[in-house]
């Protein structure tokens, strides 16, 4: 979410009794710290206690930037987040350590929790008994945005995943990809789950930061009409993703025209032309399968109501099953 998350929807999540993350991957140190002191003036009582909300990285981004990964690191360390979030990386190890490390940490008392995104049951159980990650986000293959072009089910590697985790001391495992409903997160906490993630939901609400054509595409698109691929990223000229993650959105000529065998230069000369009236032939809204039970721009209050009373409702339902 990293075009549409924001301090203030990150905010308004957890004010509503979830947990609100706000994306860090394209921040400067000073955005950040800009982002981050609004979150804590939104919170009056909260005094020096760690701040309730989370901030997620890019792994390949902070090795592109040492010295300013190492920067907005501090700034969240300082701002003493809750959590902080690590996904698409060839080194993670590298960064977890840091965090767990650095200076900024050594002088507060509140150690942020840290939480990896796996996209394959290899990098989930490195992050949870090598790496000793706090929670692990198994991220299947419906989720939107970028992930693993190879990931199984959210629901098949959620499986794997608790099957193949130690019986004593296993974190908490958060389900991630396609997963839009109340119904939908029941679902993964009868799996086994411990908690479920949602993006493209929260992608479609007032506080979003999502451009509104980008919005107005989600709200009328259905699972069908995305798809796994590199055409937008290389629309955008960006190569550095790791080895085999790709990128959930909405089809649209971009990927026409990489799969016609048009040069990529040429494919970003015309995503740029598009650009300048949002053309939604030619545009890039990245969104997961579960973009179809998204029916209507809510606030985030609202939905993380919804949401409560459609999983208490499910799984209230599910208990007459042993009746």
């Amino acid at each position: 979410m990293a075009f549409a998350s924001s301090a203030k929807l990150a905010v308004e999540v957890t004010r509503s009794g979830g947990f609100g993350f706000l994306a860090g991957a394209f921040a400067t140190p000073d955005s950040l710290r800009s982002q981050l002191s609004f979150a804590r003036e939104s919170f009056p009582d909260l005094s020096d206690k760690p701040l309730p909300i989370g901030i997620g990285f890019i792994g390949w981004l902070l090795d592109a930037d040492e010295v300013q990964a190492k920067q907005v690191i501090d700034v969240a360390l300082e701002a003493k987040v809750q959590a902080i979030w690590l996904a698409f990386g060839v080194d993670l190890p590298r960064w977890l350590q840091y965090i767990r490390t650095a200076s900024a940490n050594s002088r507060t008392a509140h150690k942020p929790l840290i939480f990896v995104q796996a996209t394959s049951l290899q990098e989930a159980l490195a992050a949870a008994t090598e790496w000793k990650a706090d929670a692990i986000i198994a991220q299947g293959n419906e989720a939107g945005g970028h992930g693993g072009a190879a990931a199984p089910s959210t629901m098949v590697f959620l499986a794997e995943l608790l099957a193949a985790l130690p019986a004593e001391n296993a974190p908490p495992v958060l389900a991630a990809g396609g997963i839009s409903t109340g119904t939908q997160v029941a679902a993964y906490l009868t799996a086994g789950a411990s908690g479920a993630v949602l993006g493209t939901r929260f992608a479609l609400t007032r506080e979003s930061t999502y451009p509104e054509h980008n919005k107005a595409a989600v709200h009328g698109a259905k699972g069908q009409d995305t798809v796994r691929t590199m055409a937008f990223d290389w629309a955008w000229n960006i190569y550095s993703w790791p080895p085999g993650i790709d990128g959930r959105a909405i089809r649209t000529k971009i990927v026409d025209d990489i799969e016609a065998g048009v040069e990529h230069e040429t494919v970003r000369a015309r995503y740029a032309k598009a650009a300048e009236t949002n053309d939604p032939a030619y545009m890039v809204t990245w969104c997961g399968q579960g973009v179809s039970l998204v029916q209507d721009v809510k606030t985030a209050k609202e939905v993380v109501e919804e949401l409560h009373a459609d999983t208490v409702r499910s799984l209230e339902r599910a208990r007459g099953f042993l009746a």
